[in-house]
């Protein structure tokens, strides 16, 4: 599968041999938090190599790969696109795609569970595991997990999907640490974005923070950011919370 995008030019190296125009790929990318972290980086100058089964307001700047995350082959394909792409390496990936069903223990759907289980956590095994060689050292892996990490009621099979991306960034902060590189999980509250108005999730609706409103895309896009430039070079393995207080006692 090709990158829908007219190729690049491959960028000069500065003079200390890095390429002068950074690249990411984000998952996700189409909609919600996904594409806002796009929107950011591309603002910052990044080059962008947004995953997602449609292009939706993806910058026209970035690349589009299309992807479904649910489905191993188009997964395959999609890293492979990548790797022809960006073949001089990638600098961040940003794991964003997600989905939610909501239901009581005694409502459980295990399709649900495994849904999420594919694009939450087998996503982030085939995307990172399929370009880690091709990730420089030095590079950012940031995993969008979610405040409801800890347990939520009626929210048991995303929760522990969440929950599975932490120990993951952990895992994979430590094996990566000796080339430079940091894994680390923004986990957002409730925030802002379509999934919200999602009706597989309507049992369980969304409740106002404390601080008196949603975390906006915008907020979660900015704190990844963070991790991704020289500011967070010495964060690694660890989940951020980005909740305006829901997780407060």
């Amino acid at each position: 599968m090709q990158a829908m995008a007219t190729a690049r030019p491959e960028p000069a190296p500065t003079p200390s041999g890095e390429r002068a125009t950074r690249s990411a790929v984000v998952t996700g990318a189409s909609s919600g938090i996904g594409l806002a972290i796009a929107h950011d980086l591309v603002g910052a100058g990044w080059h962008v190599l947004g995953l997602s089964r449609t292009r939706g307001a993806l910058p026209s700047a970035a690349t589009w790969v299309p992807c479904d995350l649910a489905d191993v082959i188009s997964a395959d394909e999609a890293v492979q696109a990548v790797r022809e792409a960006a073949a001089g390496g990638v600098d961040a990936i940003v794991h964003a795609a997600g989905l939610q069903y909501s239901a009581g223990v005694g409502a459980l759907r295990p399709d649900d569970g495994a849904r999420m289980w594919a694009v939450h956590v087998r996503g982030a095994e085939l995307l990172v595991g399929g370009l880690v060689d091709v990730l420089a050292d030095g590079g950012r892996v940031v995993l969008v997990g979610s405040r409801t990490m800890t347990g939520v009621p009626g929210k048991s099979q995303y929760a522990a999907t969440k929950a599975a991306l932490a120990a993951m960034a952990r895992a994979w902060a430590a094996e990566l640490a000796p080339r430079g590189i940091t894994v680390n999980v923004v986990a957002p509250g409730p925030t802002r974005t379509p999934m919200l108005e999602d009706p597989n999730r309507a049992s369980v609706p969304p409740v106002v923070p404390p601080l008196g409103r949603l975390v906006e895309p915008a907020e979660v896009a900015g704190l990844t950011r963070f991790l991704l430039e020289p500011s967070g070079a010495m964060v690694t393995g660890q989940t951020m919370v980005m909740c305006g207080g829901a997780s407060l006692p």
